[in-house]
């Protein structure tokens, strides 16, 4: 599975993006996506997940202001970010992983990144 995560650029605080990423697999539908993100000098850090069911997970850090949401039938997985803070800038990687599997280094593929940057 290839993913193509798109969508990151330079916003100002309190403003809004929508990521996307694309998947290249004919059973989208089978897998659960995920967001990741990985801030300069700080680890990599979990944002959000939709399961194939469309059940949604949040970090408490952005529970409220993302909004993670997939197109089945575009094989495409999304995540809306609005209220934006300088704390949520970094490269915004997505992730699919077959279903219940989770998102180990084994089991997951991953996007190459998109990056975000907040300006306050």
């Amino acid at each position: 599975v290839q993913l193509q995560a798109s969508g990151g650029g330079v916003v100002q605080a309190g403003g809004s993006l929508r990521l996307s990423c694309a998947a290249s697999t004919r059973t989208f539908s089978n897998y659960d996506m995920g967001w990741f993100r990985q801030a300069p000098g700080k680890e990599h850090e979990f944002v959000a997940r939709i399961g194939w069911s469309g059940r949604t997970y949040y970090a408490d850090s952005v529970k409220g202001r993302f909004t993670v949401s997939r197109d089945n039938a575009k094989n495409t997985v999304y995540l809306q970010l609005n209220s934006l803070e300088s704390e949520d800038t970094a490269v915004y990687y997505c992730a699919a992983a077959p279903k219940g599997l989770g998102f180990t280094s084994v089991t997951s593929y991953w996007g190459q990144g998109t990056l975000v940057t907040v300006s306050s």
